[in-house]
């Protein structure tokens, strides 16, 4: 049974008093959600809109939003996410640029400057009140009277979202109702047979918009657990969800481990965990060690992207128990229904152990399981078949010529023992046409490091043209909403002080 399938069944045959998503301290039932997915399809069903008709929807981290999606798909629609973490400009751009005919959104974003003008150029407001109730939005054009003169309906398609953008500007992926039910299944997020709902509960608190956050709220409803839904990560709600549901697994990205480390969480208030999944960014084999010394839960790494629908590569507990000691900083292995290979720059298949580029061949891709497809990734796959991930090949700064991975950059700079965790990127140059730039973010309680000592680091160990032209120490670097390293934001703090300098 497929995702649509399987929410059609949900909001069809979930008892209407059944606990669905906690959040904020109270509980969502089934019916509740039931009540707003319907509202929602009845107000598309009156503009006209159809299967495979786009439906924007400007998701944030409530139960009221979760109802949204679970009644766009399970009625065979397309699901456009629209980010609310967006400046009002850059949500009013994206608006214009992916024009959904209708566009449901709380009452805060469709406030912000230009926003509602910018979905009522092309179709109509849908205001979604905290309670779940839909209305037609003040100023927004009847429904009924909905026109699309922009994108057009894509048939197939279940979820069309942004990537992080963590590099540079995001770009829309279109995601197949195939590559979620693989997806899915390849992660072993599948109901029991004949078990509508389940007992169990997971945690979310990564952003919806995201594919972390979506993954894991279609992995709850695809095998009926319970949600409990926080609106963004914090160590104390996410402990006392832990605590409180007795969770024998959660999700932590590498920056909210290292959080819940430096707020010296008892170890009693985590003891259900028996495991922690972490991906959107490589997790240090040392920190990952510390936490499992600390809790005594084991952290697995996974790797995927957004256009793969969630993972292709990860740890199993099985997998850490027989191989961690010697694989620690691997990101496991291929998961179920996903074929791994490296390429070189001729696109020929290099030998085991070889760096090279990643390519993924899986029914997860946009284009199917019968092609493969060339990540942006640089890694190695050993005989054991361990994936081990070395850098992006898009991210390399060609400085006067030569290249500079900015992941040897990182590594070195985070030898330093007051460097919690260090980011490159490249800073347009008019001399060389790029330089590599560097942030540092501190360790809480050690001295600061001085920029002439990271320098001096790097000139030990790196080459003379890997060392970065500026070198920043911060109190903590620049992240998006799912917790990466954000490279844009780091290159505007780079500028920024450059410019104080030169006006000092």
């Amino acid at each position: 049974m497929g995702i649509r399938d399987r929410l059609s069944r949900l909001l069809a045959e979930a008892p209407p008093d059944a606990e669905a998503i906690e959040h904020d301290g109270a509980w969502w039932t089934w019916g509740q959600v039931r009540e707003t997915a319907r509202s929602v399809v009845d107000a598309l069903d009156t503009a006209g809109l159809g299967a495979g008709a786009r439906v924007g929807v400007v998701l944030e981290n409530r139960p009221e939003h979760v109802a949204v999606v679970a009644g766009v798909i399970a009625s065979g629609r397309c699901l456009v996410m629209l980010s609310p973490l967006q400046p009002a400009a850059r949500l009013a751009a994206d608006v214009t640029r992916c024009a959904p005919p209708v566009v449901v959104s709380g009452a805060e974003p469709l406030a912000r400057d230009g926003v509602l003008a910018a979905v009522t150029a092309h179709g109509a407001a849908l205001e979604l009140a905290p309670d779940g109730a839909v209305r037609l939005a003040a100023g927004a054009a009847p429904a009924g009277t909905t026109t699309n003169p922009g994108v057009a309906a894509n048939p197939g398609v279940a979820v069309e979202m942004l990537t992080s953008g963590t590099t540079g500007t995001p770009k829309r992926v279109h995601l197949r109702e195939e590559q979620l039910d693989q997806a899915l299944v390849s992660g072993g997020q599948t109901p029991k047979s004949g078990r509508l709902l389940s007992d169990s509960a997971s945690l979310v608190a990564a952003p919806l918009v995201h594919i972390g956050g979506l993954w894991r709220a279609l992995a709850c409803l695809a095998t009926g657990r319970r949600m409990v839904l926080l609106p963004r990560f914090a160590v104390e709600p996410w402990v006392g969800a832990v605590e409180r549901h007795r969770l024998r697994a959660a999700n932590l990205v590498p920056a909210a481990i290292r959080a819940v480390l430096d707020a010296d969480v008892p170890a009693e208030r985590l003891a259900s965990l028996q495991v922690v999944t972490s991906g959107t960014a490589p997790c240090p084999a040392e920190l990952a060690d510390t936490f499992l010394r600390r809790y005594g839960v084991p952290v697995l790494m996974t790797y995927g992207a957004t256009e793969f629908a969630g993972a292709v590569v990860g740890w199993t507990l099985p997998l850490h128990e027989s191989w961690w000691q010697r694989k620690a900083g691997s990101a496991g292995r291929a998961l179920p229904g996903v074929e791994l290979r490296v390429t070189g720059d001729d696109l020929t298949e290099l030998p085991t152990g070889r760096t090279g580029r990643l390519e993924v061949r899986t029914e997860q891709s946009t284009n199917g399981g019968r092609a493969w497809v060339r990540t942006s990734d640089l890694a190695r796959i050993d005989a054991d078949r361990f994936v081990w991930i070395e850098g992006r090949a898009d991210d390399a700064v060609i400085r006067g010529g030569f290249k500079v991975q900015p992941e040897t950059v990182k590594r070195v700079l985070e030898t330093h023992p007051a460097v919690r965790e260090a980011a490159v990127a490249g800073l347009p140059d008019q001399r060389l046409g790029e330089v590599p730039v560097a942030a540092v973010e501190t360790e809480p309680g050690r001295t600061p490091p001085t920029v002439a000592e990271l320098v001096a680091l790097c000139r030990g160990q790196l080459l003379p043209y890997e060392i970065p032209a500026h070198i920043l120490v911060l109190d903590a670097l620049p992240r998006t909403p799912s917790s990466k390293v954000s490279r844009m934001e780091l290159l505007d703090i780079v500028r920024a002080r450059l410019a104080h300098r030169t006006t000092a």
